[in-house]
């Protein structure tokens, strides 16, 4: 496993930290919470379409840079250290999940503009709770005219600025995978109360009518949804990587500037114990988040390393965000520090797809699977 970056990634990961420096300052992020901010961020989505973002993972092909998950994961890393908005994240989950289940119909239609940024989605694919639930979301029935949706999705990630919903459905006893507009007549997105800043939504199928080119056709069995789910799950904790990789440099540097009984804090040998911690517990994230994106990549379901990399980062985020805000002191409960708002991205990470307890119910399934 070639968990060591290449001088490409390196390069790469310079970059987007440059673009998100520039285009999504702790400012934006703040202000992306107020009510009634616009979350289409058109600069910066213009900046990250630019940049080949979100068809970094996509072939040529298809519109797609032709790039690999691993350097998709490089980029989850930064997201998570600038705090970038998950928008970005659904949108390039959206088109994962129709090049991955896809067929070539569906790729031709939809990934270009997925992958140039012209059209936004967001995905409905698996329990929010459990990503290990891949139950079909909606009932489905022949129409005339194509498809008639009922049923609920529930904390569908970004509705609000999706044009697209990529979504499963039982039909007899087949699970189909569709690609449904989000203004389709009979279709309502509600806002969910969140922390932090999260946008999550309830979507409402009333028989919502679409055609027969919603179904994006491909592989909608519970072995591919899983491998679409894993993929989420793992590239969300490199996501949680970058949070955690954020939080220690600045609780480094206010440990290293703040003074105590005349000298920094960072010379008491206490201070130095919790940050040797969180280094520790950062390094082993890492390591197996992105060894479960690796697996992914060669085409594995990698059920194993994803619950193995979510226990990591989900333990990792917890103790370095209440280590970060111990070290801070009162100044860690300020929130004109920003401190709070990686660990409210660190807390929502971790939650969503599964958190580490969640995570270790996957691993006990794949030692059950290999003993029996």
């Amino acid at each position: 496993m070639k968990a060591i970056p290449t001088a490409e990634q390196r390069e790469f990961a310079s970059s987007m930290r440059a673009l998100l420096a520039a285009e999504c300052p702790v400012t934006v992020v703040r202000a992306l919470q107020e009510p009634g901010a616009d979350r289409s961020t058109p600069t910066l989505w213009k900046a990250l379409a630019g940049a080949g973002v979100f068809g970094l993972a996509i072939a040529e092909e298809y519109g797609g840079s032709g790039g690999s998950l691993q350097d998709l994961g490089v980029f989850y890393t930064e997201t998570g250290r600038a705090l970038c908005p998950t928008t970005a994240h659904s949108s390039i989950l959206a088109a994962l999940a129709v090049d991955l289940l896809g067929g070539p119909e569906a790729k031709a239609a939809l990934l270009s503009r997925l992958a140039n940024g012209t059209l936004r989605g967001s995905t409905a694919l698996w329990n929010a709770g459990d990503a290990a639930a891949v139950a079909p979301v909606l009932a489905a029935d022949a129409s005339p005219k194509g498809f008639r949706l009922n049923g609920t999705a529930d904390y569908v990630a970004d509705a609000d600025v999706a044009e697209l919903i990529v979504i499963s459905a039982a039909a007899d006893e087949r699970t189909l995978v569709l690609a449904v507009d989000t203004h389709t007549a009979g279709l309502t997105v509600e806002p969910l109360a969140m922390a932090g800043g999260h946008r999550a939504f309830t979507l409402r199928f009333d028989d919502v009518t679409v055609g027969a080119d919603a179904l994006i056709g491909g592989d909608g069995s519970a072995d591919a949804l899983r491998r679409v789910a894993n993929t989420a799950v793992a590239l969300g904790s490199l996501d949680l990587v970058g949070v955690c990789e954020a939080v220690l440099e600045r609780t480094v540097d206010y440990t290293t500037l703040r003074q105590q009984f005349g000298r920094p804090i960072a010379s008491f040998q206490a201070a130095q114990h919790l940050i040797a911690n969180m280094h520790i517990a950062l390094s082993g994230a890492r390591l197996a988040a992105q060894s479960a994106v690796f697996w992914l990549a060669q085409g594995h379901t990698a059920t194993r390393e994803t619950a193995i990399a979510r226990m990591h980062a989900a333990d990792a985020a917890r103790l370095i965000t209440l280590d970060a805000h111990q070290l801070h002191g009162g100044m860690g409960y300020v929130t004109e520090t920003d401190l709070h708002l990686w660990s409210e991205r660190a807390r929502l990470a971790s939650t969503f797809g599964g958190g580490g307890d969640v995570a270790a119910a996957w691993l006990e399934e794949t030692l059950e699977d290999s003993s029996g």
